[in-house]
């Protein structure tokens, strides 16, 4: 939970939010096996690349205003630098795992719906 607070809750916290949506969507389709899912796949796919936009955008705002601290501070030890780094890359990390969880559900959908 601290990871959330760590990668910037303006950034993880929408991120986090749309993973339950693609969840929930997901278990929506396996559960509607009867009717198409044209709709729900369309939806998920689309979430989750704005999921996969919102972390990097996150991650540009961050090294902006990291940036202009290092800037303003002049030197910074590599310490700094790199716990800086790392935090920067958190909210990418989460939204492409969150991606690549929608993108097994449409694999699945789309197999549940060609039997």
């Amino acid at each position: 939970m601290s990871i959330l607070f760590e990668g910037g809750i303006v950034f993880m916290f929408p991120i986090l939010v749309l993973l339950i949506l693609i969840i929930v969507l997901i278990v929506k389709g396996i559960l509607n096996r009867k009717n198409d899912n044209t709709k729900t796949i369309s939806l998920i796919a689309s979430i989750a690349l704005f999921t996969v936009v919102w972390g990097f955008l996150g991650q540009i705002i961050g090294l902006i205003g990291a940036f202009d601290m290092i800037e303003a501070q002049g030197d910074v030890t590599m310490r700094i630098l790199a716990a800086g780094l790392k935090v920067s890359f958190l909210a990418p990390v989460f939204a492409i795992i969150t991606f690549l969880i929608g993108r097994i559900g449409i694999i699945v959908l789309t197999w549940m719906g060609k039997e």
